[in-house]
């Protein structure tokens, strides 16, 4: 019976579909590299949610499938994986509406002021409505950095549901493709945070992508604009964000995501009263983790089947996959 390994939790669907298919599931419990490598010994298998080494992937000899529990995999040893034939699959559309939802939500409560506004609230403080200032989001401009799914459907939400005007700025679309959403596509990074009063960020963290939010960006943006990052907390420089929140320069930011996770409890950021913070967690309301956990597993089934998955990074390593034993599903549970 093949193996798989659940590094992290995740919803119960996925580990009932591959038990479902004759695949035999354990749950991951290292929290260190080499408890994770004594756990791959023997396993076909592997779900993850936050990366796997190159040295966790090379301590299983039969390993024939990595599932990326989400969109991002800056925290897996990719190109590592795929020179050992091992394919890596993703889930790229399985949580982005959850995500994008979730980037309304910061916005709507750095400008709103919520976070603070309830903990006035809960001690009885009913003068803070008139002290601390906020702002309405309709007929504002939002910017949106970087244009896939979860970007496409955030300048949707806004456009249609809030009457925000939104600019776009990504060098892989065209000025169809942006409009097509209700959005106006801009030539540089500069022109859009010089216009917007909300800017989001929509990109994947990659060595050209890593602090595409600097000191020079952040001075570029509108006194009193709103930052949020629901995307890879490496997109920005902290430290120059921390600076642009205590000068004042930014009226606040949304941050879902950071450049060290869990985020410190001596972060600058969690001190700061206009900043909303949330764990990572944006892709994770019940019906994403269920959807994700699900596909995860029709793509390990379908690889340890002999089948072609849907979502692979690089689908030229098809041809050349390691399998331990070719089509290790028995034909009744594949």
């Amino acid at each position: 019976m093949p193996v798989c390994l659940i590094t992290q939790p995740i919803h119960p669907i996925g580990a009932e579909r591959l038990r479902a298919a004759g695949i035999e599931v354990r749950h991951g419990t290292a929290t260190d590299e080499a408890g994770r490598i004594a756990e791959m010994v023997d396993v076909d298998a592997v779900i993850v949610r936050e990366g796997i080494t190159a040295a966790v992937i090379d301590a299983a000899p039969r390993l024939a499938v990595i599932s990326n529990h989400g969109t991002g995999t800056d925290k897996i040893a990719v190109a590592h994986a795929h020179a050992r034939g091992i394919p890596v699959v993703s889930t790229p559309a399985a949580n982005v509406r959850a995500v994008a939802e979730h980037t309304m939500m910061l916005m709507l409560a750095v400008a709103r002021g919520t976070v603070r506004a309830d903990a006035a609230t809960r001690r009885s403080d009913w003068s803070h409505r008139y002290a601390v200032p906020m702002h309405s989001v309709s007929g504002k401009t939002l910017g949106i950095v970087g244009f896939g799914r979860t970007g496409q459907i955030v300048a949707q939400m806004a456009s249609a549901g809030f009457g925000m005007r939104v600019l776009v700025w990504s060098p892989r679309v065209d000025d169809a493709e942006v409009a097509a959403h209700g959005a106006t596509r801009v030539d540089t990074l500069l022109a859009l945070l010089a216009a917007s009063d909300v800017v989001s960020l929509h990109r994947p963290l990659r060595p050209d992508t890593r602090h595409t939010i600097d000191a020079a960006a952040l001075a570029a943006m509108k006194p009193g604009a709103i930052l949020i990052n629901t995307s890879r907390g490496g997109l920005i420089d902290e430290p120059a964000l921390i600076d642009a929140l205590r000068a004042g320069k930014l009226f606040g930011a949304g941050l879902d995501v950071f450049e060290r996770e869990p985020l410190p409890a001596s972060s600058p950021l969690a001190a700061l009263p206009n900043v909303v913070l949330s764990p990572h967690q944006a892709g994770s309301t019940q019906e994403a983790l269920e959807a994700t956990a699900s596909q995860c597993a029709a793509q390990i089934i379908d690889v340890l089947a002999g089948r072609q998955p849907q979502h692979m990074l690089d689908p030229s390593v098809w041809a050349r996959r390691r399998l331990g034993a070719p089509h290790i599903l028995t034909e009744a549970h594949a």
